[in-house]
């Protein structure tokens, strides 16, 4: 096969929930057992840090990749879904898996896989955790799929746990309640690991707390000790997509004088995970210098290649697409927002069809503002004559496009190339259709 048709077999021969929905959803990991039997069990061969969390958990998986690759170690790093190229999801060193060695592990185990009646999902943890075992990396940062204690990543049995935080998301899958939500992202908790939790809450707190015990290992909750604090610059400027920040520990000075390309104001949350996880590391035989903690977060993008978190994708009108797609992370991006001092806004918004859009139109800007409405090219995509008979009874009309191109042409088109910004949100699969 070429990668060509290799990528159309996983597309299409394999369920994928990201773009069918709870059709791919497996409440198991037995097939991915079974899959690493199969493979000699590659998930034994390299050091792992599994991150999981309803928010943030890829921001954190790309810092810490970053970070560990600026210290000299050799780096897997697997994330999901990809945005524009399958291979974004694997990576070592920030270079994506090679087309023929995709093509290469399908031909080989594909006959397996149909026996299984394998997801796609399933099938791209085998992929990684092969490819990780084979190129001998030292360290593989394994950011989980959904959930954690179902998800096909948890076969690893790594030196840390990270959960960033706990919202409402997938609750068909995970549960109506953030302490039913904090028992399955939980579950990722293993005896002997160092366990992190970025932000507690009274509700999910004891889960935790009791799953830690169960492990016997003590849980850090980096909010009970770290504060990441926006260093603000004394004029904000449209054009300032950058985050400079200082880290405070036990209310103390800490660190100063740091940038991110992830100016997300949310990422101040997502820093302090880091740096409760960067100080317990040690614990487990990792060792990196103070500038290569700087100098890996200010090059996480170039050097992980982490795209779509308040990225800017255009000058002139300033244009930043953001993968925000459920309430906490649009929080985030509006409190974002109303830091910037633009004259008006031109908002690309669409999403896919099992979430609670309403309820985030609800909580999307009223005034100075214009809505362009679409749908992402996946087939969870919800229809765009939906979303905007929806928008239209919140009093927020705008107009419908068949394409997030045709929208994105538009809003840039009727923005002032000034004083106005646009900005494409509310799904990662919309993103992902600006960036291509």
């Amino acid at each position: 096969m070429t990668y060509r048709e290799t990528l159309d077999y996983l597309f299409n021969s394999l369920p994928m929930y990201h773009r069918v929905g709870q059709a791919a959803y497996k409440a198991d990991i037995g097939n991915t057992v079974r899959l690493m039997a199969h493979l000699g069990n590659p998930e034994t061969k390299f050091k792992s840090i599994h991150v999981a969390g309803t928010n943030g958990k890829g921001s954190v998986s790309h810092l810490l990749a970053s970070i560990l690759q600026q210290a000299g170690y050799k780096v897997g790093l697997y994330t999901s879904p990809h945005l524009v190229d399958f291979r974004e999801r694997i990576r070592i060193n920030g270079a994506m898996i090679g087309e023929e060695t995709v093509v290469d592990f399908v031909e080989r185990h594909k006959a397996f896989m149909q026996t299984l009646d394998m997801s796609f999902f399933e099938m791209t943890v085998g992929l990684a955790f092969d490819y990780f075992a084979r190129e001998r990396v030292d360290v593989a940062v394994v950011e989980v799929g959904m959930g954690g204690r179902l998800d096909s990543t948890n076969v690893i049995q790594p030196d840390m746990c990270i959960v960033t935080n706990i919202g409402f998301d997938h609750t068909q899958f995970l549960g109506d309640t953030l302490a039913k939500i904090a028992g399955e992202k939980a579950g990722i908790f293993k005896p002997g690991a160092l366990l992190v939790v970025g932000e507690s809450h009274p509700e999910t707190r004891p889960v935790f707390e009791r799953k830690a015990a169960e492990c016997g290992t003590p849980v850090h909750f980096a909010d009970d000790r770290y504060r990441v604090v926006e260093d603000v610059p004394s004029r904000p400027r449209l054009d300032n997509t950058e985050l400079h920040f200082s880290v405070l520990r036990d209310g103390v000075l800490f660190r100063e004088g740091l940038t991110s390309p992830l100016a997300g104001s949310y990422q101040l949350h997502n820093l302090a995970t880091l740096f409760q996880a960067l100080e317990l590391l040690p614990e487990a035989g990792y060792r990196f210098a103070d500038e290569q903690v700087a100098a890996g977060i200010a090059g996480v993008v170039a050097r992980t290649g982490l795209h779509g978190r308040w990225e800017r994708i255009g000058e002139h009108p300033l244009t930043i697409c953001e993968t925000a797609h459920n309430a906490d992370g649009i929080r985030a991006m509006l409190q974002r927002l109303s830091e910037m001092p633009y004259h008006h806004l031109h908002l690309v918004y669409g999403c896919v069809n099992d979430k609670d859009f309403r309820t985030i139109l609800k909580m999307l800007p009223q005034e100075r503002v214009t809505y362009y409405y679409t749908r992402p090219s996946v087939p969870r995509g919800l229809p765009v004559e939906q979303l905007t008979a929806a928008a239209a009874e919140l009093g927020m009309a705008g107009e419908a496009f068949p394409t997030v191109k045709e929208a994105m042409a538009a809003a840039r088109e009727a923005a002032d190339p000034v004083s106005d910004v646009v900005l494409v949100t509310g799904s990662i699969f919309l993103v992902a259709d600006a960036l291509s």
